[in-house]
């Protein structure tokens, strides 16, 4: 029996198995959907597909900088435990390869690249990796640099990951490592929302001075003074807003005495060249994701079957 590139997709659909693993199936099966899934099945592809379903918010971020690529990936599993095991790590190291290489554009043509070593895709393998490491796998987002200057940075084993990108004249590559290392500590300890207070859109700022506005309306001291006073005051307290979030107006941690920005002009006079921050990326593992709070007493009911 014939099956066409449809039946290929709805058997993907069905049992979120690889595509090739699906194909191989119904070449397997003569076309027939039923024998295809007990093929899978059989095979313990499925078996891959079901833990495709539980919740992975565990996991690690990787952050790699190599011949002028800047790469950060963040891979999810379901436990710590298996997100520091051998193959995980492995898996991490050869996708994050795949990123630098391939430079794929959206998690989709990452997926449809070939896995190092394998003739089979990204996509493809992930199966494969579910069934040895036995926790569901989701690669979850990436982001790559390929101009300027960028250096990486993991913090706590790859519960936080960092890219800081730069534009460089005049300077070394090499001897602004140790200006982006630092800067990557401030973004992973600091957590910036935005590069540089232009950055900042008007709906924020909108936001931002409504609820200031607010709190001062709902002050007994500040409520009575004039609407021009308390605008005035609702400016300054903008500024100190920029210098939480943004991060070139934030006090640089080794020297809260100057800004970022301060700090990165001196660098590049002492240096003899120029320094511009152009972008950066901040993972933390699982951020985002809402985690399934797990009830033992009833998983071991219902494994005894004392439930309805």
């Amino acid at each position: 029996m014939a099956f066409t590139a449809q039946d290929v997709k709805k058997l993907r659909e069905m049992t979120n198995v690889g595509m090739m693993d699906c194909k191989k199936a119904l070449t397997a099966s003569d076309g027939d959907m039923d024998k295809a899934v007990e093929w899978l099945r059989e095979k313990g592809l499925a078996a891959a597909a079901k833990k495709s379903g539980r919740i992975a918010a565990e996991g690690v971020v990787n952050a790699v900088s190599e011949n002028g690529i800047g790469a950060i990936v963040e891979i999810n599993a379901e436990t710590d435990f298996a997100s520091k095991s051998d193959k995980f790590m492995e898996l991490v190291s050869d996708v994050t390869s795949v990123i630098v290489k391939d430079n794929p554009a959206d998690l989709d043509a990452l997926k449809a690249c070939k896995y190092p070593g394998s003739d089979l895709t990204v996509e493809a393998t992930l199966p494969e990796k579910i069934l040895v490491i036995g926790e569901n796998i989701q690669i979850r987002r990436f982001v790559r640099y390929a101009t300027g200057v960028t250096v990486p940075y993991v913090h706590m084993g790859g519960r936080i990951g960092v890219l800081v990108n730069m534009e460089v004249e005049g300077i070394d590559a090499a001897a602004v490592a140790e200006l982006g290392k630092d800067l990557c500590m401030q973004i992973a300890s600091m957590n910036p929302a935005f590069l540089d207070k232009s950055n900042v859109d008007q709906a924020t700022l909108d936001k931002e001075k409504e609820i200031q506005m607010a709190l001062m309306a709902n002050d007994p001291k500040m409520a009575n003074k004039p609407e021009k006073v308390r605008e005035s005051i609702v400016m300054g307290k903008m500024n100190k807003y920029y210098e939480e979030n943004c991060l070139l107006q934030q006090a640089f941690v080794k020297e809260n005495k100057v800004s970022v920005e301060q700090h990165v002009a001196a660098v590049a006079k002492e240096l003899g060249g120029k320094i511009q921050v152009v972008k950066f990326v901040r993972y933390e593992k699982g951020e985002g994701i809402e985690k399934k709070a797990d009830d033992f007493a009833a998983e071991v009911a219902a494994a005894a079957g004392l439930t309805k």
